[in-house]
């Protein structure tokens, strides 16, 4: 079966069969939540109707979420990792719960006419053990022995076994310090390889490679406090994740999603091109490029840049650019490769199809500007070994790392990429400290930076705080949902914005983000402040700032219908104080990020 026919197959069973309603999945940069980069769960879109807000299709969902996790990154490369993935899902909300939900799972995993017809002799599944803030989840075993499961305490290793585990395996949540939490229960492939030592204690937990976890169905039920109690929740939800990657693989009956129709192309052409067999390199090229696609090419557009996403994207096209020129590949091949993934992937995502020209040149651009870099970073690195080997010192310390990354522009990353692959580690301490020498020599003279990007708590400074809230607000109405602030600094004579986005404004632009300004403060809209829980902001949509610490209370400024942030900075009382608002230059600040200069009066 293919990637196409699982999904297509997956919704259909749930909308055709259970009612659910399927939904668009979001932009992999999440909705007014500054606290993560990325969507790095089908539940992450979905938190604030988890949380209790009505969805306006009802109360049983089903979707396709793309998701990118980059904890794993120096993972890549073995049979299972991935930095982008697919995740399907189905969603009650406060509807059904275990037993229907479970129920479902078994049949869809199992029936070999509207399901993907697993013999269910090679399932195994585990069940939450119990501690001291909830019981053991007895109702969700429950419903596994009515489906013929049993126990592996009492009968022991087998088909259709139900193994126990504690919260490191067996809960979910909450995504912070409070909010919903719950067991899960999770349902586990036996690929049929022949049992290690510890499997048999172990169980489904065990990381040999015997079982392989498929599919994960969360139960909401509870709710933790910020007393650190746990408590049971009115509303009751179901939270379901089932990997494309993964269960593509395991339907075909190939070790890793390499093998896949979702990688194979690449990774035969690849294999033709290289000189070298190390097949660890062909599968990070693969996987960082198909995630490069995905975020070049996401409706919010991600930019390579030195900050945040823009930072995660740019670290992965100049890794996988290395590791093509390290398996002896010296010629450009970045735009083949995207255009074998557009292919694979553009009718089911549309956006790659539709932003076909620009992934490419950005791509093209990134790998350009980093192929010289590449080449006199790894000729300072290999000067270095030498005496690091006459010495016996297996470490390069942090000034030696500061330096390539200082005169020859070599992330730290690359240079600890490299330092694994000889067999030496990287003083990173040393290294933040010499960045951090560097910066406050670099800030001598530099003219103040207060908190907030205020110089003071003026009222002029106050009305120039207000308008770039609104500036934001115009900027993402004329350019689109992938800008966001990136900097500000104020005084009491004007302000300086830096914000999101990958290309010179038009002269149309600038004066429709004026009249959107202007208009708001001819309208003398009231500007309210309201103080609540950071959960309870982002659920009411309030802009921030990514990267942005914030406490478990914030105050969220509103103007109207217009714009909505989380922020501590003096405001006017009303939007007519501000008198008018002129754009004075609109210019690059680095790359990916653009920067205003305006004034008000």
């Amino acid at each position: 079966m293919k990637a196409s026919e699982l999904r297509r197959k997956y919704i259909d069973f749930f909308v055709k069969k259970y009612g659910h309603a399927e939904i668009a999945g979001a932009s992999l940069i999440p909705e007014n939540d500054p606290t993560v980069l990325f969507t790095t769960a089908g539940m992450h879109p979905l938190v604030p109707y988890l949380l209790g807000e009505s969805h306006p299709l009802g109360k049983r969902l089903v979707d396709c979420q793309k998701c990118v996790r980059t904890d794993d990154i120096d993972e890549v490369g073995d049979a299972t990792h991935c930095t982008f993935f697919e995740m399907m899902g189905n969603w009650s909300l406060g509807d059904y719960f275990k037993e229907d939900a479970i129920k479902m799972s078994y049949e869809f995993l199992t029936d070999k006419k509207i399901g993907l017809g697993i013999d269910p002799d090679l399932l195994n599944v585990s069940c939450f053990e119990g501690d001291k803030d909830a019981p053991c989840d007895e109702e969700a075993a429950a419903v596994w022995e009515k489906l013929g499961f049993v126990r592996a305490d009492k009968e022991g290793p087998g088909p259709k076994r139900i193994w126990f585990y504690g919260k490191k395996e067996n809960w979910w949540g909450p995504a912070g310090q409070t909010g919903p939490c719950g067991p899960d229960t999770e349902m586990f492939y036996d690929t049929g390889s022949e049992p290690c030592d510890e499997c048999s204690r172990l169980g489904v937990a065990c990381k040999c490679g015997k079982y392989v976890e498929i599919w994960n169905d969360v139960f909401m039920q509870y709710e933790k406090n910020a007393e650190g109690r746990i408590a049971e929740l009115q509303m009751k939800c179901v939270d379901t994740g089932l990997g494309v990657e993964r269960v593509t693989a395991l339907l075909q009956g190939v070790d890793s999603h390499y093998e896949t129709e979702l990688f194979k192309p690449v990774m035969d052409m690849l294999d033709n091109l290289a000189s070298d067999s190390d097949i660890v390199a062909r599968r990070i090229i693969a996987d960082h490029m198909r995630a490069a696609v995905f975020m070049i090419g996401d409706r919010k557009g991600i930019t390579p840049s030195n900050t945040d996403q823009g930072y995660v994207l740019r670290r992965l096209i100049r890794r996988a650019v290395r590791y093509m020129k390290k398996i002896g590949i010296n010629q450009s091949i970045v735009k083949e490769i995207a255009e074998i993934f557009i292919e694979i992937y553009g009718d089911y995502y549309s956006e790659l199809n539709d932003h076909h020209d620009h992934i490419i040149s950005t791509l093209k651009k990134e790998e350009d500007q980093f192929s010289k870099t590449l080449s006199h970073g790894e000729k300072e690195f290999e000067k270095i070994l030498p005496n690091l080997m006459k010495g016996g010192s297996k470490v390069i310390s942090g000034r030696m790392a500061f330096k390539l990354y200082d005169t020859y522009g070599f992330p730290l990353e690359m240079t600890k990429d490299l330092a694994r692959e000889n067999g030496l580690t990287v003083d990173e301490k040393g290294f933040c400290e010499a960045f951090e020498k560097h910066q406050q020599l670099s800030r001598c003279g530099a003219e103040a930076k207060f908190k907030g990007g205020l110089q003071d708590n003026s009222e002029a400074t106050a009305r120039l705080h207000t308008a770039t809230h609104m500036l934001l607000a115009a900027l993402r109405i004329v350019l689109g949902d992938h800008v966001y602030q990136k900097g500000s600094n104020i005084t009491s004579e004007r302000l300086r914005f830096d914000f999101s986005h990958g290309e010179k404004m038009t002269d149309e632009q600038k004066l429709e983000v004026e009249r959107l300004v202007n208009a708001q403060i001819q309208a003398n809209v009231k500007i309210d402040c309201e103080e609540m829980a950071l959960a309870d902001a982002k659920t009411h949509g309030a802009m921030g700032i990514f990267g942005e610490k914030y406490g478990e209370r914030v105050k969220v400024y509103t103007i109207g219908d217009f714009s909505k942030e989380i922020c501590g900075g003096p405001h006017a009382k009303s939007t007519g104080e501000l008198g008018k608002f002129k754009i004075l230059k609109e210019e690059s600040s680095s790359a990916g990020v653009r920067r205003i200069k305006a004034v008000v009066g």
